[in-house]
């Protein structure tokens, strides 16, 4: 037999993974059998090329990104997620259900710091404006000339760099997003 039989996910599991997550159980069975289907080499964990393989994410021109930011979301250095890992990622993009949700998994600010990963190329904790160009490149592509990329850039980390050290905080970008409804932006509706 394969190893995706040993795989099954036990009832106890889907109950803890649905305290962590939000989840529901139904919603925590579909995800499996994605996270299944994703993994071609039946080990029970995804790569970043696993990853790559979800439609949404091919097409995003922050596809890779996005993919990145799933592995620093994970807290370790391992190149594999497994399912757990997944879900609790998956979890940041979950709407909160109600107003007196504690700061969770998928509050404004876990969904904020999963947007600064994306942001955060180099892994220090902040943004330059050679990160935020980067970027800025992968979204638009070669829509717009040189020029209006670095003046963009430039406007970017004149409004956000509150402090003036040429890099962006994690609290100037809160800051810079305060009047973006990140809950709504960053929410993705699971089906039960």
């Amino acid at each position: 037999m394969g190893s995706k039989t040993s795989l099954l996910l036990q009832e106890e599991e889907i109950i803890q993974i649905s305290r962590e997550t939000g989840f529901t159980p139904n919603q925590i069975s579909r995800l499996y059998s994605r996270f299944i289907s994703l993994d071609k080499s039946d080990t029970g964990r995804l790569s970043p090329s696993d990853l790559m393989r979800i439609p949404e994410l091919a097409i995003n021109p922050l596809g890779s990104r996005i993919v990145e930011a799933f592995f620093v979301n994970c807290g370790d250095d391992s190149e594999t997620i497994n399912f757990r890992q997944f879900v609790k990622t998956l979890a940041v993009f979950r709407p909160q259900r109600r107003k007196e949700e504690p700061k969770e998994i998928n509050s404004r600010d876990a969904k904020l710091r999963f947007a600064f990963t994306i942001y955060d190329l180099e892994k220090t904790g902040t943004v330059s404006s050679d990160e935020v160009l980067v970027i800025l490149r992968m979204m638009v592509g070669s829509n717009i000339t040189e020029d209006q990329l670095q003046a963009i850039a430039k406007r970017t980390m004149n409004e956000a760099d509150q402090n003036g050290t040429g890099r962006i905080t994690f609290d100037d970008f809160s800051k810079a997003l305060e009047r973006v409804d990140a809950e709504k932006i960053m929410s993705i509706r699971f089906l039960d």
